[in-house]
């Protein structure tokens, strides 16, 4: 098989549970389908469970893509169902996310996250405090460094200088 091409059924992939800061009503569960950037976008199925909420939040590291799969999704107050579809560029806030009966959730992403560390900021006091976006939108703001960066002190910057 090529190494840089994947195949394989997400029913094979057990759900496991998933820790995201702030996130009430769980327990989360995720579906790694693929996190090896080298066989293409980072790509899991995440389980929101019946009355689950992930805070508003944003990601420095690149954009992120949600189709919803199963069940109902309430984006910032707006119920959404199965086939619907979102995308947030990187460092726009985004969410909460919620679910009234639970949802699966298929998540693309073009950054994976690196030595345990993932690119997840919640960003709630910042969406509920601001009343406008500031200019050239959310992803304008000061933003913390990206964890998932590489790090100019090992390795990954010798490969991402390559």
């Amino acid at each position: 098989m090529d190494p840089a091409r994947l195949v394989l059924g997400a029913e094979g992939i057990e759900a496991t549970p998933f820790e995201i800061p702030g996130a009430t009503g769980g327990p989360f569960l995720v579906q790694i389908l693929n996190e090896d950037t080298a066989k293409g976008v980072v790509t899991t199925i995440v389980h929101l469970p019946p009355g689950g909420r992930i805070p508003a939040h944003f990601h420095r590291a690149g954009p992120e893509m949600h189709y919803v799969l199963e069940g109902d999704l309430i984006e910032a107050g707006q119920s959404l169902g199965v086939g619907a579809f979102l995308t947030h560029a990187p460092g726009v806030v985004h969410g909460p996310h919620e679910s009234r009966g639970g949802a699966k959730v298929l998540t693309v992403q073009q950054w994976q996250s690196r030595d345990g560390r993932f690119d997840f900021h919640p960003a709630e006091e910042q969406a509920e405090t601001r009343a406008e976006p500031p200019p050239g939108g959310t992803a304008a703001a000061a933003l913390p460094p990206d964890p998932t960066a590489p790090n100019p002190d090992t390795k990954d910057a010798e490969q991402a200088t390559g």
